[in-house]
């Protein structure tokens, strides 16, 4: 007896169809600008001076940690491509285009945080960024309640919980200065 299916190949070509996994030069490219990722982190690391403080590490120790690491997933990433592609890569997900809505709404975010952190304070600035990125989000994934009242109360609410711990931790505990509303410390 004959199998009637037809039979699967292990070859990935770069001339792929959209909606199909990515072609070995391709995976092989991405693996590439890793290492190069990783070359720039540890260019960058050599100029940091390495004199070992009280815990026996400089500054310097994290990024040179952080080069190698990126090295090692950059090599098994240009490895696994050219060894016959990424295996068990799961089919593309999302539309066939991009949601420029979505780009717009979460572009806002951040510029606009970017932009009024001084004037606004970290707290309410983080919290307009939250915001308009979950509006983005919200509305790329085609959520009906995402003009609704209640859910931009939801979502001001739940960047306030978000961003006034992380000001707090930061000018409180760990004395680092963010702009704040009022000159105490805790807006």
């Amino acid at each position: 007896m004959t199998d009637p299916s037809p039979p699967v190949s292990s070859d990935i070509s770069d001339s792929s169809p959209a909606g199909t996994i990515p072609g070995v030069h391709l995976q092989t490219a991405v693996g590439a600008g890793v290492l190069l990722v990783a070359a720039g982190l540890a260019f960058g690391a050599l100029g940091i001076p390495g004199d070992a403080g009280y815990g026996g590490v400089g500054p310097n120790f994290l990024p040179w940690v952080c080069a190698l690491v990126l090295a090692v997933c950059g090599a098994w990433l240009v490895w696994e491509a050219r060894s016959g592609g990424y295996r068990a890569m799961a089919e593309p997900s999302g539309g066939a285009r991009a949601d420029w809505s979505a780009a717009v709404w979460v572009s806002a975010g951040l510029l606009l945080n970017a932009a009024l952190i001084t004037t606004l304070g970290f707290i309410l600035s983080c919290t307009l960024c939250y915001v308009l990125a979950v509006q983005g989000l919200r509305r790329s994934a085609g959520q009906p309640q995402a003009r609704a009242p209640r859910t931009w109360g939801v979502d001001v609410v739940t960047g306030l919980c978000i961003s006034a711990p992380v000001f707090w931790v930061f000018t409180q505990f760990l004395a680092i200065n963010l702009p704040g509303l009022t000159d105490t410390g805790w807006l």
